[in-house]
């Protein structure tokens, strides 16, 4: 299926106006980024560029798409025409997906010609702005866990197409795995998932369901024990399974008090090898709270796949140079109060000293000499219009995940504090 329309209209029709004036084939530079973090956040987590690829792989103009723009009149028949042989033929680096980001940060660098690299300011931005919203929360609530494992389940709060990506995300960020079977086939997520309280009232009582789960899936299964009364669903789990139930859930009440009164009667049952995973609207917060308590695992929902709170990166995609009629690269950007860009092409890279970011350095008009030591942070996504294999499907899940435990380990530690801060190193230009 095309990605070509998920777009907004005033891409195709500034096409058409740069058509018409000769402008169109002028070599540009596009840069990704984000001007500020959401309230309070101290780093954002890039996610989303694998996806991204996969999509400009698809971004073609079929014969549907043309005589819909045609029946709709949104561009006229040169354009159209010109739609109809698109592909585009530039290059894209970027930051690593799973890096970390700060405000300006060239998330994404973009060259080809205006035409061709304009047309992708649309879905580049619905597609980065969303998945690493849902990374930049879960890897606070990963920092939260203390170690411990979470489990992204939150399909039925967001659309259902959004709940494959955030499942995605989050495990990029750090989580262990997801209820979406989806995210499972398409991107080698982890899945994991038993039974919810209506397999339990299904049955003519409790010890009936848990042990019709049981049979199924064996005592290494989650039971779970709130349907009813919570002291009393434990003492039937493990009568019904034995001390070496794998683990029970627990998806409501005053959770700190519950869990430690769980673990109590757990271990004077003799199922001390028996987990607790606990569920019921759990944020950064709600986690870190329970951090003292014998919780083993979370099962996180709705506040990560809504960016706990920030839905949205606050990401744009902007002209940051192009070439003048002679050939010549011109540095353009906007100045606009409050929206001001830096124009020009940048490098940006991550100071560290003794191996911890002090800085993000972002070099503007591609210095020869780099004077300040640290990590380079952009890697080449499409040369020539090919997007590099490493980036795609599981093995690019995979290699996300990686870079993202190698990039937050280089943060500072005042980087995970959950009260309300600035970004955790500042963004010099030089």
């Amino acid at each position: 299926m095309t990605s070509a329309l998920l777009t907004d209209r005033y891409e195709l029709t500034m096409i058409d106006a740069a058509l018409r004036d000769g402008t169109a084939s002028r070599r540009c530079v596009f840069e990704l980024f984000s001007r500020r973090l959401p309230a309070g956040r101290r780093f954002g987590v890039v996610a989303g560029t694998g996806r991204l690829l996969e999509q400009l792989a698809e971004f073609r103009f079929g014969d549907a798409e043309i005589a819909w723009l045609r029946s709709a009149g949104v561009v006229s028949e040169a354009t159209l025409d010109w739609l109809a042989s698109y592909t585009f033929t530039g290059s894209i680096a970027g930051y690593q997906e799973g890096e970390v980001y700060f405000p300006g940060s060239p998330i994404l660098i973009v060259e080809g010609t205006f035409a061709e690299a304009v047309v992708l300011e649309t879905l580049a931005l619905s597609i980065l702005n969303y998945d690493s919203a849902v990374a930049s929360a879960a890897a606070r609530m990963v920092a939260a866990a203390d170690g411990r494992p979470l489990a992204e389940m939150g399909s039925r709060r967001t659309g259902e197409r959004s709940a494959v990506a955030a499942a995605r995300a989050a495990y990029i960020a750090g989580f262990a795995a997801t209820s979406n079977l989806e995210a499972g086939r398409t991107w080698g997520v982890p899945t994991m998932g038993t039974a919810a309280h209506s397999y339990t009232l299904l049955h003519d009582s409790e010890e009936e369901a848990f042990a019709a789960q049981v049979e199924a899936m064996g005592v290494g299964t989650t039971l779970l024990v709130d349907s009813y009364d919570i002291a009393t669903g434990i003492e039937t789990a493990i009568r019904v399974a034995g001390t070496s139930l794998g683990a029970i859930r627990i998806d409501s009440g005053d959770l700190g008090v519950v869990v430690a009164s769980a673990r109590a009667q757990l271990d004077a049952l003799g199922a001390t090898g028996t987990r607790i995973t606990v569920t019921n609207d759990l944020d950064e917060n709600t986690i870190a709270a329970l951090r003292a308590a014998p919780v083993d695992s979370y099962g996180v929902g709705t506040s990560v796949v809504t960016g706990s709170g920030a839905p949205a990166s606050g990401m744009v995609y902007k002209l940051v140079a192009h070439q003048d009629p002679s050939g010549s690269w011109l540095p353009v950007g906007k100045r606009s109060d409050g929206k001001a860009t830096v124009a020009g092409r940048k490098v940006p890279v991550r100071s560290l000293d003794h191996g911890v970011a002090v800085e993000e350095t972002i070099y503007v008009e591609e210095p020869e000499t780099l004077p300040k030591p640290g990590r380079g942070l952009l890697v080449d996504l499409v040369r020539d219009g090919v997007a590099d294999p490493a980036h795609l499907g599981p093995a690019g899940v995979a290699a996300a995940r990686d870079h993202h435990a190698a990039a937050i380990g280089e943060l500072p530690l005042a980087a995970f504090r959950l009260s309300q801060g600035d970004p955790v190193i500042p963004t010099v230009y030089i």
